[in-house]
C-alpha cells in the first residue's frame, strides 16, 4: 500500500490579499531581505580598480562617479547612491578585489 502524503498549504498575504500556496524548499531557504547600507559601497563583482575619481574628505552628491571597476573586460562606473563625505577609501588603482569587498565608506 502506498502511503498518502498530506499536502500542507500556507497562507501568505500580498497587498492585503490572502493566497494559499505550497512553499517550495527554495523559497524556505532564500536569504531574507536586508536594508542596503548607504554609508558603504561594496564591489558587486570581482575585478580590478582602474581609476579613482575621489579622495578622502571630498563631498559627493548622488550620481557622482567614484571609481572605475574593470571586470571581464568591461569598465563599470561605481556611482554615489546618496550625498555624503568620503570617510575612507579602501582600494588603490590597479588592485584586484573580490566580490563584497568594501571599496568606499561615507559619512552621511
Amino acid at each position: 500500500m502506498e502511503k498518502e502524503t498530506k499536502t500542507r498549504y500556507k497562507t501568505i498575504i500580498v497587498d492585503n490579499v490572502k493566497y494559499k500556496t505550497l512553499l517550495t524548499k527554495k523559497f524556505k531557504n532564500r536569504k531574507p531581505y536586508k536594508e542596503p547600507e548607504l554609508n558603504i559601497i561594496k564591489a558587486f563583482i570581482s575585478g580590478t580598480i582602474r581609476k579613482i575619481y575621489i579622495k578622502k574628505g571630498d563631498k559627493v552628491k548622488a550620481g557622482d562617479k567614484l571609481v572605475v571597476l574593470e571586470a571581464m573586460k568591461m569598465r563599470n562606473d561605481i556611482i554615489a547612491m546618496t550625498d555624503g563625505v568620503v570617510k575612507k577609501i579602501n582600494v588603490k588603482v590597479g588592485e584586484k578585489i573580490s566580490k563584497g569587498k568594501v571599496i568606499i565608506e561615507f559619512d552621511i
